[in-house]
């Protein structure tokens, strides 16, 4: 597939930087923030790219291939698009355009239980290829009624959340009075304004809801009366006795995402499940946690041999997979970099990344003289 991207945009940051001019405030605060005080935001990338490759100029280099065998199927690079929720508040349609982009480019695309987009829909545009997160529901008629829709859909993975046991605490969400929709105090109407072009491509597409979500909750809910719902409907803190049943329902492969230390990756492959999926939600929850890639290495090193291990928070460009695919991760996935591309060029977002990502890894890979992408441990400086 020739790989088209608009020139004018060639890196992350340069998506970053229209993103942030293109959409109301509080929507890329929501996007760009972490917790607190961010510490553990700028600890995921800072600490990413103190991970240094050796090239091998003199070895014997025909080609270097991306493509990437997971849970049984060859993905035409290894990274993927990680589950982000409000994707609709940030640009209308998200959720679509990246799932669409997903299956035209031969990655996968997973969508969160708090998007803006329904299992169903997600399912048929990508051609019941995309991935499903789940925040774990408080009763077990809800969490299996959401599961039989995965089912239905005949989706491949279903990944089960653990490092939500709290909301996280955001200040700037919190002074934004974020919710869905958006509080509309002085100060966002006047951003929504400086707007035009989000704000008119939000009214030509409606008001983003949570369409996977709709049939359990009540409608037009505020920013507290949001949190209520998402307390009382949903146990954000996983435990084994939570997952076997999960296990038991569940004929797809079991992903758990969030796994940040060898105690609960070895509770997790107990219970069975196909892959580990490490990650910090982005530095959204814990300002004090180690970053992702340092969380992955004793796991990757331990584990690496006997499950499927991925790895989000942190990575931004074709570099940085790379370099987590060294430390150890079979896969990478990557969720603000692609909000990024939506928010700053909509409907061609999600191609334009893609394509972006792929030749920045391709780049690295002959840099490096690295055949295939289970060879980049090969290239990591001790």
């Amino acid at each position: 597939m020739e790989l088209e991207y608009d020139p004018r945009y060639p890196s992350v940051d340069d998506l970053r930087q229209r993103a942030r001019r293109r959409i109301p405030r509080f929507a890329f605060e929501y996007l760009d923030g972490g917790c607190n005080e961010d510490v553990n935001l700028h600890r995921n990338t800072a600490e990413i790219r103190d991970v240094e490759l050796i090239p091998q100029y003199l070895s014997e280099h025909i080609k270097s291939d991306m493509r990437t065998e997971l849970f049984g199927h060859t993905y035409d690079a290894p990274f993927g698009i990680s589950p982000i929720g409000l994707q609709g508040l940030m640009w209308p349609k998200t959720p679509e355009i990246l799932a669409k982009a997903a299956l035209k480019h031969n990655i996968p695309f997973c969508l969160s239980t708090v998007s803006t987009s329904s299992i169903e829909t997600i399912a048929e545009i990508s051609e019941g290829q995309a991935w499903f997160q789940l925040y774990h529901p408080t009763e077990d008629s809800v969490r299996d009624d959401i599961i039989n829709r995965c089912k239905a859909a005949e989706l491949p993975v279903l990944v089960i959340l653990a490092d939500v046991p709290t909301f996280g605490y955001r200040p700037r969400d919190i002074r934004n009075g974020l919710a869905m929709p958006p509080s509309m105090s002085l100060r966002n109407i006047l951003q929504i304004l400086c707007r035009p072009v989000w704000a008119a491509s939000t009214l030509l597409d409606g008001q983003p809801e949570f369409e996977t979500l709709k049939p359990y909750m009540p409608k037009g809910l505020n920013l507290k009366q949001l949190g209520l719902f998402m307390d009382k409907t949903f146990s954000g803190r996983l435990n084994e006795e939570k997952i076997k049943p999960i296990r038991d329902m569940w004929p797809g492969k079991l992903v758990v995402k969030g796994i940040a230390c060898e105690a609960d990756a070895e509770r997790c492959l107990r219970l069975g499940v196909d892959g580990l999926w490490v990650s910090n939600h982005g530095g959204r929850q814990l300002d004090a946690g180690q970053s992702a890639i340092k969380a992955l290495r004793p796991i990757a090193e331990r584990f690496g041999e006997q499950v499927t291990i991925m790895m989000d928070s942190g990575i931004r460009g074709g570099p940085d997979i790379a370099r987590t695919m060294a430390i150890g991760a079979d896969f990478a996935m990557l969720g603000r970099t692609f909000m990024y591309g939506t928010a700053a060029l909509g409907s061609r977002g999600g191609d334009h990344t893609i394509a972006i990502l792929k030749r920045q890894l391709q780049q690295v890979m002959e840099q490096l003289c690295c055949q295939r992408t289970r060879d980049f441990p090969n290239h990591l400086s001790k």
